[in-house]
C-alpha cells in the first residue's frame, strides 16, 4: 500500500504488465480452439487477440506476470476436448496496451501447415439438441457443434474457415450467424454450422433419380424418414449418404434382405458391418467389455469387432462362420435419427461393388450403385475428400503386457489424416504403399501423414481414389516431397505410379523397400521405437509380399532396425499352383504342399475332384505357374481346407479368419505339432513335413475340425518362439516386434504373445496403424529415409 499525498486517499501498488506470445501447433482449428481461449482471456482478465492461421493458432495475451503464467498453464489443462497440442512456445513481447481481448479474422501464412481434425461423431450436446422437440433442431439430421461433426471430408484448403469447405454454399440465417459470431456460444465458428432453415436437407429418390419423397422444410424432412423407415422395414436396400461416401443399408435381422444385398454387391461370404441404436442395443446383440465400450463410445466411433450372442437375431449371413459382428453405433445425426425410427439393426456396408471405393458424390452413386439399391436417400453437402469407417479390435491376454491392446484393422474416418507422430526428424518423402489395403505416406519434420484406406490397387477406380487423395494431402499439409520410395514387386500397381509421377513431377525415386522389411518398421515407428534403441527381431507373417530373391515371402523372421534388416529365419518354400489361382482355391495349396512334402498317396482324394487332382500334380511336377513361396497366410490357408472349413475362398484370409472362429481347446491338453528347424548358410528353415503328417494322422482318427484347428494356432505360438528363441542366442536381442496380417488374429496373438513374454522377450505390437498392408506405407517411408540419409552421406 502507498500514500498518494492526499488526506484520506489510499491506491493499492498493480502489478507491471507484461505481454506473451503464444505459438500453438496441433489440432487447434475447428475444435473451438478460439472461443475457449476468448472465454479463458476475459475470466482471467487478460487483453490481447487470438487468430487462426495456416500453421496453427497465435495468441498475444497482456497482464501480470502471474496471471500470464496461469494462463499457459490452462491453457494445456482444460483445452477443448477435440483440440491436440503438439507445441505450445511462449515468447516475451512488447506490450502494445490492448483494451481488451478480440478474435482477429484469418490469415494466410506461405508455407506453413495444419494439422486438420478428422470427421467427429455426435457429441451428447447435440444429441440431446437433435432429440427435443422444443429445439429448433429437432430432428434435423445435420446437427453440429465445434465438438462435433464433419471436419475433413469438407475441407478443401486451409485455414479452416467457412469459405474453404463445401459449406460455403450455405449462407447463414441470422439465428445460425448470431451463434457463429459469439464467442461463449459453442457454435462460435463452427464452419458446417447449420439449421433447417439455412443448412443442408435430405430426399429420397428411386434409382433412375425419380424423387420418392424430397423438400427442404421440416414436415418434407420427415416425410422422407418415414419413407425410408418404411422401405428398410420392408426389405429392401438403400444406398444412404454418409460424412465420407455412401453406405449400403438394410434390416440385419432379414435374411432376405441381407441375402439379396450379398447377390446385388457380389459379396458372397465377407462379413458386413452393423449399426445399432445404442450400448443398450449392443448388450442384446454381443458380450462388451469396457475396453471395446470405450472404443465405440468415442469421438471416433470406429467399427469394432465384438463376440456375438447365440441369443442375437442378427442373421448369421451378416458374418458367416464368424463369431463376432463388426458393429459401429450412429456417428451422424441421421445415422442416430434413423436407427432409432426403424428400432432394428441395420446393415451398414460400404457403398460399392467389392474392390472398388466407395462412392461420395450424388450422380456417382447414382451411376455406380443404381442396380445394387433399392432406393437413394441423399443429401447435398458436398464430400470433398471418401472415407471409409475405420475398423477395430481389442485383443486380451494373460501376461505383462496390458490386458486390453486396441488393435486397428482398418484406419480412416475419425483418425485420418491425423499424423503418427515420429520419434525422429524425417525427411519429406512419399511412400506409395502396397497392392492390398492400400495407403500412402507423406512425411515432414516429425510426421507421418498415412493416408485413410484406399483400398486393393486393381482398378482405374482405385487409382484416381489414390492420386485426387494424394494430391489433397500435398495440398492441405503444405508437402513437397524430396522422394519417393515404392514396393520391390515390379508391376504393382504402386510401383508403377511411383514411377510415372517421378517422371511427370520430377521427384526421383530413392528406391524399392521389401515389404515384410516395411512391415517390422511400421511397428517400430507406431511404438516410438529410435535408431539408438537398437535392434529388434522382427517377425513378419501374411499372405504375400515379393522377396529380395524373386520368391514369395511371408513366413519371415528379421534382425536389425531402420537401417537395414537381415533375413536370419523363414518358413520354408513350398509349392503354390497357379499362382493367385490357388488364393482363391486354397484346395490347391493343400495338394500341393502334401504332395512336395508327403508324397501323392499324402493328398486326400476329397480334396477335389479326381481329374483337378491329377492335373494339379501335374503342374506341380513340372513348375507351371507355381511359384514357391514361404507365406504363413499360405500354409493357415492350406491347413484350412485340409481341415475342411475353407476350401474356396471369396475374399482375402477368408480361410485363416474362419479357422480362427471355427478352433476351440480339445477338452485335455495337447501339444503342438511337431516341426524342425534346419540351418543352411547362416539362415534357419523351418520344416513342415512333421507338422503336416501329425495334422493327417489327426484327421484320420477323427479328431474334430475345431480342436485341430486350435492345436495349428498354438503351433504357429511355439514356431514363433522357438525361432526368436534360436536367434537370441546368437544376437542377445531381447525385443520381439510382430507385424504382418495374420497377427490380426486374436488366437494366434492371445497364445503366442504370452509364451513370448514366458521366453523373456518384449513384445511390440501395432498400436496406431494396422499390422496388415494398411501400416505398409508408414514402413516405406521411415525405411526411405534412410535410404535418402545413406544416399546424402
Amino acid at each position: 500500500m502507498a500514500e498518494n499525498g492526499s488526506e484520506g486517499k489510499i491506491s493499492l501498488a498493480v502489478a507491471p504488465r507484461e505481454a506473451r506470445i503464444i505459438r500453438v501447433a496441433g489440432i487447434v482449428q475447428g475444435v473451438g480452439f478460439r472461443p475457449f481461449v476468448y472465454n479463458l482471456a476475459r475470466e482471467m482478465g487478460l487483453a490481447g487477440w487470438v487468430l487462426n492461421h495456416s500453421g496453427g493458432v497465435d495468441i498475444v495475451v497482456e497482464g501480470p506476470a502471474e496471471q500470464l503464467d496461469r494462463f499457459v498453464q490452462e491453457l494445456q489443462r482444460r483445452r477443448p476436448p477435440l483440440a491436440h497440442i503438439v507445441s505450445l512456445q511462449v515468447q516475451p513481447t512488447a506490450v502494445q496496451g490492448y483494451a481488451d481481448f478480440t478474435i482477429r479474422p484469418s490469415e494466410q501464412v506461405a508455407g506453413q501447415y495444419l494439422l486438420i481434425s478428422p470427421d467427429v461423431a455426435t457429441c451428447p450436446d447435440c444429441l440431446r439438441e437433435l432429440f427435443d422437440p422444443a429445439d429448433r433442431r429437432y430432428r434435423y439430421p445435420f446437427i453440429n457443434c465445434t465438438n462435433c461433426g464433419p471436419r475433413f471430408t469438407i475441407i478443401a484448403d486451409i485455414p479452416y474457415d467457412r469459405a474453404n469447405t463445401t459449406m460455403r454454399v450455405f449462407p447463414m440465417c441470422p439465428d445460425c450467424q448470431r451463434e457463429y459470431d459469439d464467442p461463449t456460444n459453442r457454435r462460435f465458428h463452427a464452419q458446417p454450422n447449420a439449421c433447417p432453415v439455412c443448412g443442408p436437407h435430405i430426399w429420397l429418390t428411386d434409382p433412375a433419380g425419380r424423387p420418392l419423397a424430397a423438400g427442404p422444410d421440416h414436415a418434407d424432412t420427415e416425410a422422407v424418414l418415414a419413407a425410408v423407415k418404411e422401405l428398410l422395414l420392408a426389405g429392401r436396400i438403400l444406398a444412404i449418404k454418409g460424412l465420407g461416401g455412401f453406405h449400403l443399408a438394410c434390416d440385419a435381422t432379414n435374411p432376405e434382405a441381407v441375402a439379396l444385398l450379398r447377390q446385388r454387391k457380389r459379396r458372397p461370404a465377407k462379413p458386413f458391418a452393423v449399426m445399432m441404436a445404442s450400448l443398450e442395443e449392443v448388450r442384446r446383440h454381443c458380450r462388451l467389455t469396457p475396453a471395446e465400450e470405450a472404443l465405440m463410445t468415442s469421438p471416433q466411433c470406429p467399427i469394432v469387432l465384438l463376440e456375438r450372442l447365440e441369443s442375437s437375431d442378427v442373421v448369421p449371413g451378416v458374418a458367416p462362420g464368424h463369431r463376432t459382428l463388426g458393429v459401429m453405433l450412429p456417428y451422424t445425426p441421421l445415422h442416430h435419427i434413423l436407427l432409432r425410427d426403424v428400432g432394428r439393426p441395420l446393415v451398414m456396408t460400404s457403398g460399392n461393388l467389392s474392390e472398388e471405393p466407395i462412392a461420395c458424390d450424388n450422380e456417382e452413386a447414382l451411376h455406380r450403385l443404381g442396380h445394387l439399391a433399392d432406393a437413394f436417400l441423399f443429401h447435398n453437402r458436398d464430400i470433398y475428400s471418401r472415407y471409409d469407417d475405420s475398423v477395430w479390435q481389442v485383443v486380451t491376454w494373460q501376461g505383462s503386457a496390458p490386458a486390453d491392446q486396441p488393435q486397428p484393422l482398418r484406419r480412416a474416418r475419425g483418425y485420418a489424416p491425423f499424423p503418427i507422430a515420429l520419434p525422429f526428424p524425417v525427411t519429406s518423402l512419399l511412400a506409395v504403399g502396397p497392392a492390398l489395403k492400400n495407403t500412402f505416406c507423406l512425411t515432414r519434420d516429425r510426421y507421418a501423414f498415412l493416408s485413410q484406406h484406399i483400398g486393393d490397387m486393381e482398378n482405374l477406380e482405385t487409382l484416381e481414389h489414390f492420386s485426387q487423395t494424394l494430391e489433397l494431402y500435398r495440398h492441405l499439409f503444405r508437402l513437397e516431397p524430396r522422394g519417393i520410395v515404392h514396393d520391390l514387386h515390379p508391376d504393382y500397381m504402386t510401383t508403377r505410379f511411383a514411377q510415372e509421377y517421378a517422371g511427370r513431377t520430377g521427384i526421383p525415386i530413392l528406391g524399392a523397400v521389401q515389404h515384410h522389411k516395411a512391415h517390422i518398421a511400421a511397428c517400430l515407428a507406431d511404438n516410438g521405437w529410435r535408431p539408438e534403441d537398437g535392434e529388434v527381431i522382427g517377425v513378419a507373417m501374411d499372405g504375400t509380399g515379393y522377396g529380395e530373391d524373386g520368391r514369395i515371402w511371408g513366413g519371415e523372421w528379421f534382425v536389425g532396425g531402420y537401417a537395414g534388416m537381415r533375413r536370419l529365419a523363414h518358413l520354408m518354400y513350398l509349392p503354390l499352383p497357379g499362382g493367385d489361382a490357388a488364393i482363391h482355391h486354397p484346395w490347391r495349396i493343400a495338394a500341393g504342399y502334401l504332395y512336395t512334402l508327403l508324397g501323392p498317396e499324402a493328398v486326400p482324394a476329397d480334396l477335389a475332384p479326381a481329374e483337378h487332382l491329377s492335373l494339379l500334380l501335374q503342374q506341380v511336377d513340372r513348375r507351371l505357374n507355381t511359384p514357391l513361396t514361404s507365406s504363413m497366410g499360405r500354409l493357415f490357408d492350406a491347413v484350412s481346407a485340409l481341415l475342411g472349413i475353407c476350401r474356396h475362398a471369396s475374399y482375402e484370409a477368408q480361410p485363416a479368419i474362419e479357422m480362427e472362429h471355427a478352433a476351440e481347446p480339445a477338452p485335455a491338453p495337447v501339444p503342438p505339432y511337431p516341426f524342425a528347424l534346419e540351418e543352411q548358410d547362416g539362415v534357419t528353415r523351418v520344416r513342415l513335413e512333421a507338422l503336416f503328417d501329425a495334422l493327417l494322422q489327426d484327421i484320420r482318427r477323427g479328431a474334430p475340425a475345431p480342436a485341430a484347428a486350435w492345436r495349428f494356432h498354438l503351433t504357429v505360438a511355439h514356431m514363433i518362439v522357438d525361432v526368436c528363441r534360436s536367434i537370441a542366442e546368437h544376437t542377445g536381442l531381447r525385443t520381439v516386434a510382430l507385424s504382418g496380417g495374420c497377427f490380426q488374429n486374436r488366437l494366434l496373438l492371445r497364445l503366442s504373445v504370452p509364451l513370448l513374454e514366458q521366453a523373456g522377450f518384449r513384445v511390440l505390437l501395432h498400436r496406431q496403424v494396422p499390422c496388415n498392408d494398411g501400416g505398409v506405407a508408414l514402413g516405406q517411408a521411415v525405411l526411405g529415409h534412410f535410404l535418402c540419409s545413406e544416399e546424402e552421406s
